[in-house]
Order: structure tokens, then sequence, then C-alpha cells
């Protein structure tokens, strides 16, 4: 799925269906993010199908993913991770989706914000972040199936407290 998948679309005859899905796959992708803050592992995973696959890309140029993570329970150790910050915040920005029945794909755009202290001091990593994704609709309910997270560029710098 590239961006290029992603056309403009007129919306003049959404059913109230169509847009009750839309909503709710957009409260899905926030709600990644709100429990990503949160340190909530436990609802983090439940946002997705038990046979998910999870794949990062810390380089966008390479087809061969830095984690490949298959399962919803493998996901435990990938979102522990984030405990290793002090902070962290997670912007989400554009998302485009595209619905077909009870399956959808969707691009959807993050900055995320790792605050860490060491020894050295405290220091910010800003991850720009484009999630791939992959959803499906299961007793009425929408889960991410697949979800690509393809790190665009990072930038990280010293904190200054004052």
């Amino acid at each position: 799925m590239t961006s290029g998948d992603f056309r403009r679309a007129a919306h003049v005859d959404l059913s109230l269906q169509e847009m009750a899905d839309r909503v709710a796959i957009r409260e899905l992708v926030d709600t990644y993010a709100f429990c990503a803050d949160r340190r909530d592992a436990t609802g983090q995973m439940a946002l997705f199908t038990e046979d998910t696959d999870f794949q990062v890309y810390m380089d966008t140029s390479s087809s061969i993913p830095a984690q490949h993570i298959q399962g919803r329970t493998a996901l435990a150790p990938v979102f522990d991770e984030l405990n290793g910050y002090e902070a962290t915040m997670h912007f989400n920005g554009q998302s485009t989706t595209m619905l077909d029945g009870q399956n959808a794909t969707g691009i959807a755009y993050c900055l995320a914000h790792h605050v860490k202290v060491e020894a050295a001091g405290r220091s910010l990593m800003i991850a720009a972040i484009r999630y791939l994704d992959t959803f499906v609709k299961q007793d009425g309910i929408w889960y991410f199936s697949q979800r690509k997270l393809m790190v665009d560029w990072t930038e990280t710098r010293a904190l200054v407290t004052g």
C-alpha cells in the first residue's frame, strides 16, 4: 500500500454505517496512541486481532522490517519498551481510510515524542511515523489486523529544563 493508493472521494453518498465505521476506525487509531502514552499495554494489545501482524520499519527504503511480530500476545514486549521513557506523547495527524465491507485499509501519520532520562541528562526523540494499516470488523468492532510502523525520520536533542 502506498500513499498513491488513496484518492480523495466525493463522500456525497456516505451511509450512516460508513460514517460510523470511519469514526470507529479513527477512534481505534487514536486509542492506540492514548494507550501508548498511558503505558496501557493491555489496552493497546486489545486493539489487535488475535492473529495480528505488526511490522516496524526503521528504514523505509528497506523491504525487510526491523521487527516483525505475529500474534496479539507477542506485542507485549514491544509495547513494554515505552516504559524506558520518562514520558511520551503521540500526535496523530492526517489519516485516510478505504472501506471494503468488514475490511479496510488506511494510512495514518503520527509525530511521536519520547522523553528519556540518562546520566547525561534529558533528551527528546521525535519520530515521524506513517502507519500502513489493515483493519477488520469482528462482531461489530474494528481491530488492527496488520500494522506497519514506518519511521520516516527521527530527531534527538537535549532537553533544557528551566
